[in-house]
């Protein structure tokens, strides 16, 4: 299916668990899904354990598109079911999920629901008078597992709104597609600190949204060091070791499993010229620029509903590597792409074109550094390691399902 009919099928309200995962390599591997599919229970889908916390509540929600109970967006369930809900907040990508990266997202109104909308991706003004006019809010996204993915700085802000007015924060988690792995620099110093680098944790952090939650409470992270009224709701029958390839896309440029997969991996490439396939059929699953000594595959990216109007290498024939084959469970975050890369290239001195994103992107200016003075995977995973260390021990405070260690 081509990602711009994957993405409207995203976007269809009561369709919206259209979206399936990526073919699994052999019948064993897809048994095995298949069972963990239909043994998980999200936080939205137990009414039992929230619904009465916001009886005789004004609500008010964070979500998009993956917020959905079976077939229904969340926000329909619980206005069926009586919930007093007074708006809505969105993250990037807006809230049906139809806005590319780094766009403006603008306050509107649901056209389905007529629930006023506004944003909490870049500045919002009026974010805490929004929230201190409801009882309690709701916290529903699904995350991918990279610190580089911008739900979890909108996480952070509904939590500190909370706090600052006083209010209880309901997160109903998900399973973290990329969970059964934590790696990459750990983010330490503020220089750093932006969107797409919030939290003091590995760059592949290895929890979900409700563990991330916990950790932000417990870590002191807030503004003043204030605690959230928190209350998880935790999967059922999830641990970090689960396949979860996810029902719905959580951003247009996340078509498939292979692509949440391999997102960890190529979005460093973002920093750079080098296309990762946004303006093809195949985003977060090819990579390459328009010189042949990246390789012998070769795509053209171009236009793409849903996607950025303006994307990277846009027009040009692109070489380089084809990954839409490669098997999403034998994934983990790697190095080794952009390492082969950056060693092909003929122009060393301008690989890294937007060098300040990169090390946004990296939590620290070493890896860029560390590439650029020649340094193997190897080396440079042996820099990180003591940091990664102590980031686990943090993080198994957090958890709330068994982990794959």
């Amino acid at each position: 299916m081509k990602n711009s009919n994957l993405f409207l099928v995203g976007l269809t309200l009561v369709t919206l668990f259209a979206c399936g995962p990526n073919t699994a390599k052999n019948s064993d591997t897809d048994s095995r899904r298949d069972t963990v599919s239909t043994a998980i229970v999200t936080g939205a889908e137990q009414f039992d354990r929230y619904l009465p916390l916001l009886e005789g509540k004004t609500v008010g929600m964070m979500g998009n598109q993956t917020s959905v109970v079976g077939d229904r967006h969340l926000v329909d369930v619980l206005l069926g079911k009586g919930v007093n809900l007074k708006f809505a907040f969105a993250p990037e990508h807006g809230f049906r999920g139809d806005i590319e990266r780094g766009e403006k997202v603008s306050n509107e109104v649901d056209k389905r629901t007529g629930l006023p909308l506004h944003t909490l991706y870049g500045k919002n003004e009026k974010a805490d008078s929004i929230v201190a006019s409801v009882d309690v809010m709701i916290f529903d996204l699904q995350d991918v597992g990279a610190r580089f993915y911008t739900y979890i700085a909108s996480l952070h802000r509904v939590m500190q709104l909370c706090a600052n007015q006083g209010k209880k924060l309901i997160v109903l988690d998900r399973p973290n597609p990329n969970g059964d792995q934590v790696d990459g620099p750990v983010r330490k110093d503020d220089r750093f600190k932006s969107n797409v680098s919030y939290h003091k944790i590995a760059m592949i952090h290895g929890l979900t949204v409700g563990e991330l939650a916990q950790m932000i409470n417990g870590e002191g992270w807030l503004d003043g060091g204030v605690k959230c009224d928190l209350e998880v709701i935790p999967v059922q029958h999830y641990d970090h070791s689960t396949p979860y390839p996810l029902p719905i896309i959580p951003s247009p440029s996340l078509p498939n499993h292979v692509s949440v997969r391999l997102y960890t991996s190529l979005c460093l490439f973002e920093a750079t010229d080098f296309s990762v396939g946004r303006g093809t059929d195949w985003p977060f699953q090819v990579v390459g620029y328009p010189d042949p000594v990246f390789g012998s595959f070769t795509f053209t990216p171009g236009t793409r509903e849903g996607m950025a109007e303006h994307v990277e290498q846009q027009g040009n024939l692109c070489y380089g590597l084809d990954l839409r084959q490669s098997n999403p469970d034998e994934q983990h975050f790697t190095l080794k792409y952009l390492l082969d890369f950056y060693n092909k290239s003929p122009f060393k001195d301008r690989f890294f074109s937007r060098p300040e994103f990169f090390d946004k992107l990296a939590g620290t200016d070493e890896l860029r550094k560390q590439i650029i003075a020649g340094l193997d995977e190897e080396a440079i995973r042996a820099s990180w390691a003591a940091d990664l260390t102590a980031y686990k021990q943090m993080r198994k405070k957090y958890l709330l399902y068994p982990d794959f260690e």
